[in-house]
């Protein structure tokens, strides 16, 4: 049986506008190949074997890297205006199938890698084959490849099909604390070329691996782990005496920052911030996943055209029973959560932001990465709510202003809160200083 194109449509994405080929295959799977511009003769064409995974190009799972890799793959090949994605059906679970895949799953939640659990299972560590790959890339007339890979495993299956691989362009993606050990294990027992990105040295790289600067923080029974993320002067001013703060710190330093959300299961803002700022407060200068984006907000003030309410990633706004019940009901219908917590009893006009934590940790979160403003970093370390403090310090002086962290109550230097195990990293022009803080 020989390799039959069976349609030919055109598939509009957010990267771009994409013809899929689909194709039925001797094996009996149907596969897609995605493809931009002109490439029938080619040689040299930027082309993406990806290998079909539900849990993460569908549902967004973050166990793997799967779907980061999909979406950046069509950017790349967009920015270049022609290349090819070939979705391989039949890799589920690098060949095992979805219902094993699922039972690895359970086998490593128990603490075995991806590795030894599909041997606990009976199964290969990989089964996928690459012949019906290459018959496509030979049905789309292509001569030679630039493959978009970290897997060595792929270069070589399609080179023994008969595929030409001019070159290899890494893939990396920014880790996040969930899928972590499994990116370290492919890296370590499965060669694959730095799947979690380059580790972060003065100058960002593409993507980079944030994990050690994150930090080993575990969520408590009543909260997740809670990372302060800040950018200041040297004078310590994260804002003017006008609220200007954009931007304080250099482009490099700001990837890292998407990198560390990236990492993250939430990131959270006061309606200051959102007020003051507009952030959206997503994933974009690196390829990574967009953590949920809490919004601390007591009386529902965050109007309609705040970007941190867009469909980039979801919401959460957590306010408190001083909000308009009518307006809940409106930003509910929109698709944001939407829940009521306790007011703060020393402060009346504010959310509790242990009330805010114990929700959010109840809802699944494991670590929560704050940005701001000045009143909710005050508000958590006075609380000791925190767990680890990163703070970019820009070669910037501009005297009155807001500073991060207002009244702790601390009279006497010894009653200060104390930080360990330091981490110094410079960035571009910028420094990172990244502690722990002392329990």
């Amino acid at each position: 049986m020989l390799t039959t194109e069976v349609v030919r449509v055109a598939l509009p994405t957010p990267s771009g506008v994409f013809q899929a080929h689909a194709f039925e295959m001797p094996s009996g799977f149907v596969y897609i190949a995605l493809v931009m511009g002109d490439v029938t003769g080619h040689s040299d064409v930027l082309v993406r074997l990806h290998s079909e995974c539900l849990t993460g190009d569908a549902l967004g799972s973050l166990r793997c890297d799967c779907g980061v890799q999909l979406r950046h793959s069509l950017r790349l090949i967009a920015a270049e205006q022609r290349g090819v994605l070939v979705y391989a059906t039949g890799h589920e679970g690098r060949g095992i199938g979805l219902l094993n895949k699922l039972r690895a799953y359970l086998a490593q939640d128990l603490g075995a890698d991806t590795v030894d659990a599909n041997h606990g299972l009976g199964l290969p560590a990989d089964a996928r084959e690459y012949g019906d790959a290459a018959a496509v890339l030979a049905a789309l007339g292509i001569r030679s490849i630039r493959l978009l890979t970290n897997n060595p495993l792929k270069v070589s299956g399609l080179r023994g099909a008969g595929t030409i691989v001019d070159a290899v362009v890494p893939l990396p993606t920014a880790p996040h604390h969930r899928n972590a050990a499994y990116l370290a294990t492919k890296a370590a027992r499965m060669n694959h070329v730095r799947p979690a990105g380059a580790a972060l040295v003065e100058t960002a790289a593409a993507s980079v691996d944030v994990l050690g600067l994150l930090g080993i923080a575990q969520p408590r029974e009543d909260r997740p782990a809670v990372v302060l993320k800040f950018a200041q002067t040297v004078d310590g001013r994260i804002a003017t005496s006008s609220g200007d703060a954009r931007w304080i710190s250099g482009e490099p330093e700001r990837q890292v920052s998407h990198a560390l959300r990236a990492a993250c299961d939430g990131v959270l803002v006061g309606i200051g911030t959102v007020l003051s700022d507009d952030p959206q407060l997503t994933v974009r200068m690196v390829p990574g996943a967009s953590p949920a984006r809490i919004v601390l907000d007591s009386t529902l003030r965050i109007p309609d055209s705040a970007l941190v309410l867009n469909d980039a990633a979801s919401t959460v706004v957590l306010t408190t029973d001083r909000s308009d019940p009518a307006r809940r009901a409106q930003l509910r219908a929109a698709g944001v959560t939407v829940e009521v917590v306790a007011s703060d009893a020393s402060e009346p006009g504010r959310v509790d932001v242990a009330a805010a934590l114990a929700f959010l940790r109840n809802s699944g979160m494991e670590v929560l990465l704050v940005e701001g403003g000045g009143a909710v970093i005050t508000g958590l370390l006075r609380r000791r709510l925190v767990d680890r403090m990163i703070v970019a310090v820009a070669p910037l002086v501009i005297g009155t202003g807001t500073a991060a962290v207002a009244d702790l109550g601390v009279d006497r230097v010894t009653d200060g809160i104390r930080l360990t195990n330091r981490s110094v990293v410079p960035i571009g022009d910028d420094v990172l200083l990244a502690w722990d803080v002392a329990s």
